[in-house]
């Protein structure tokens, strides 16, 4: 008789790795968040290292791995993000909710996966997710440039406790979290007149870098803060590249991203999904 066992902890990287490899160029089920060497580093090797933070399963069918997930895990605030979900059955990802809705009731939950993925899609809304809008990647592929960057400055502590009151609360990585992990973001911020018009969120410790979050306070709009805070960015950020998501009918953005230098990358987008366990 098939069985579907969920196996935690006793899998190696090179045990699945022929698996993983095999998932590339699948534009139905190819995993956004493992589009470079960077990204299988830090989303799928390091949570095989690093156990305290992360679980890994496998799902076998008659001893065939048939699917691999990996999750960032943070007890303290009861929080799961799917880092990598691989498969191509549904019996696969109906076994891995079976197991984090065990093992990790009450925590809330995201999940970043390829758009075109109907069979996590399907079971994501089975079990209740809120969808957010799909996001085109974009990649920075010009060489550095001089542009005008004037009122734009790092954050500094004088200035935190501004930048803190305008920022998005609808994120997981609120201001709060932001300042208590400076070695990993970097925030800069434009100054008009003393007040912070807008800040620009994104990571310095990869080879290649994500913006998070850019935002521009209303009343200061159309006064170029956006791309001046954008060229800051790329200028510390040099010679490392460079990438970020946007929502696919955020025409504005895109426009402004294309003009400073971004690409779309096509068969990368993404879609996420929050639920409550």
């Amino acid at each position: 008789m098939e069985r579907i066992i969920a196996v935690k902890r006793k899998i190696s990287f090179e045990e699945c790795k022929s698996f993983v490899l095999g998932f590339r160029f699948d534009n139905s089920f190819s995993d956004p968040m493992l589009s470079n060497a960077e990204q299988i580093k830090n989303n799928l090797i390091k949570a095989f290292e690093n156990k305290e933070n992360h679980t890994v399963i496998g799902i076998y069918k008659n001893r065939e791995i048939i699917g691999l997930f990996s999750f960032l895990v943070l007890s303290d605030e009861r929080y799961l993000e799917m880092l990598v979900g691989l498969s191509r059955f549904e019996e696969a990802y109906s076994a891995a909710f079976s197991y984090i809705k065990e093992h990790f009731s009450g925590y809330s939950a995201d999940f970043v996966f390829n758009p075109n993925n109907y069979l996590l899609y399907h079971c994501l809304e089975q079990n209740g997710a809120e969808f957010y809008e799909e996001e085109q990647r974009m990649v920075f592929n010009r060489p550095a440039f001089n542009a005008d960057t004037t009122g734009v400055e790092l954050l500094s502590e004088a200035y935190a406790p501004f930048y803190a009151a305008i920022h998005k609360t609808d994120v997981y990585w609120t201001a709060d979290r932001i300042l208590e992990s400076k070695d990993r973001f970097r925030t800069f911020i434009a100054i008009e007149n003393g007040t912070v018009a807008g800040y620009l969120d994104v990571t310095c410790c990869h080879k290649e870098n994500e913006i998070y979050d850019l935002w521009v306070r209303e009343e200061y709009r159309r006064k170029g803060y956006g791309r001046k805070l954008l060229a800051k960015a790329l200028e510390i950020n040099s010679p490392n590249k460079m990438l970020l998501q946007v929502e696919i009918h955020n025409e504005a953005a895109i426009h402004l991203y294309e003009s400073m230098g971004f690409e779309k990358i096509l068969n990368q987008n993404s879609l996420t999904a929050h639920l409550q366990l």
